[in-house]
């Protein structure tokens, strides 16, 4: 450890307090109440006795939280991409929350993440599993850039100040615009949004949307940059990106408002009992994907990083039980397979075979019409955080991305 941590000014990975206009903007915000954003309903971080439920939850998922094998993935080129949807949609999942999406005739980068940990630190933090499908050098060129929200998993400094010696546009939610023009990212090049705010790019329609979660991009709770999910529509398509949430009775009127949707990207990892309000478990997820009135579910948020006390595979089999018992159309893709929502979708079990061996909880719902299984056998197969509990401050560039290391502090 050395003195950097100790410096005056905050290392970069940390970013920015919003200031001037900016700020100005942020206090305007029918959200923004007593000095800080709030959530569309009352939300606790935290519940009640949490270290107790994460400690039971660990010791329940120990040596289940990682798969017994490397993940499969399908590997991409920028000449992939070179040929259009047929159908005018189509989604790649690249690990966790990020998801290249090219609707009608344009391309949504949400959530991108490269860089190896999801942390401030190069040593630290919870690493990949696997690799980045589509290799950095690999990206074909993008129409916009959307991010949640700005913790580590989902906002990356590395990543975003690769993506700043492009000519791309970010939409974010209020406030977040300090972290990237700290980064690299030309103002002129920033749109920020509050809740059901909307602005044009590239012919495409961009929606923030309300989701129940908090930003927190260090050791303090700044409290004045939002979160959002995503609403994404185009002449033809729309989809839907949750971001971080949890559950919350907006996801109704979300659904009216906006919908229906041709494909919801949607959390359905990494959550605990130690903090149900601010991400969903899998059965809340296709809870939500129906209240949005969405055709397709891909669940997003899992396989990639090891951020909660649940087993590696948990999410997906839950989800997938959940699905077929309400018949709602789910895919669950390898890292770098084509999505159609057009196209019915047969990927197989791809995670089975690499699933560790263990039940896994269903979770039997109280508002269910019939009780659920209590527990769901899976096939035989197989420190820091990403939410603002820094642990290091050192830059992580992007994995097969070539940038000159840059200072971190300054």
């Amino acid at each position: 450890m050395t003195g950097q941590a100790f410096a005056p000014q905050w290392p970069a990975a940390l970013g920015a307090r919003p200031a001037g206009e900016r700020l100005a903007r942020v206090r305007r915000s029918p959200h923004f109440v007593d000095g800080a954003f709030r959530n569309p309903v009352p939300t606790r971080r935290m519940s009640d006795g949490a270290m107790r439920l994460m400690l039971r939850q660990q010791r329940a998922a120990a040596g289940l939280r990682r798969p017994t094998g490397p993940i499969p993935l399908t590997p991409r080129r920028a000449a992939d991409y070179d040929v259009a949807p047929e159908s005018g949609l189509r989604a790649t999942w690249l690990g966790h929350a990020t998801v290249l999406v090219e609707i009608d005739g344009r391309r949504v980068l949400f959530d991108p993440v490269w860089s190896t940990r999801c942390s401030p630190s190069a040593a630290f933090g919870p690493a990949r599993m696997h690799a980045v499908p589509l290799p950095w050098a690999e990206l074909p060129p993008l129409d916009a850039v959307v991010i949640s929200h700005d913790h580590y998993d989902h906002l990356d400094m590395a990543t975003v100040k690769a993506l700043a010696r492009r000519d791309t546009r970010f939409a974010v939610p209020l406030g977040l615009g300090a972290h990237l023009e700290r980064w690299g990212v030309p103002p002129e090049r920033i749109v920020e949004l509050d809740w059901h705010e909307s602005a044009d790019i590239e012919g495409l329609s961009f929606t923030a949307t309300p989701a129940r979660h908090y930003c927190n991009r260090g050791a303090r709770v700044l409290g004045t940059v939002l979160w959002a999910s995503w609403v994404v529509g185009g002449p033809e398509h729309r989809v839907f990106h949750s971001g971080d949430t949890g559950y919350f009775p907006g996801f109704v009127d979300l659904g009216d408002a906006y919908g229906p949707f041709d494909l919801t990207m949607i959390q359905a990892g990494a959550y605990g009992d130690a903090w149900p309000e601010v991400h969903l478990n899998p059965e809340e997820a296709v809870r939500a994907h129906l209240d949005l009135a969405g055709d397709l579910l891909l669940p997003i948020h899992w396989g990639t990083f090891d951020l909660a006390p649940h087993a590696w595979h948990e999410p997906v089999e839950r989800a997938a039980a959940e699905a077929a018992r309400l018949g709602v159309r789910l895919a669950v893709p390898r890292p770098g397979d084509f999505l159609e929502p057009a196209v019915n979708w047969d990927g197989g079990d791809w995670w089975r075979p690499i699933a560790p061996e263990g039940a896994i909880r269903v979770v039997a719902d109280p508002d269910r019409d019939t009780p659920g299984p209590a527990t769901h056998p899976s096939a035989p197969t197989g420190g820091g955080s990403a939410h603002g509990r820094p642990s290091g401050t050192a830059e992580e560039p992007p994995v097969d991305e070539p940038p000159v290391r840059e200072p971190v502090a300054g």
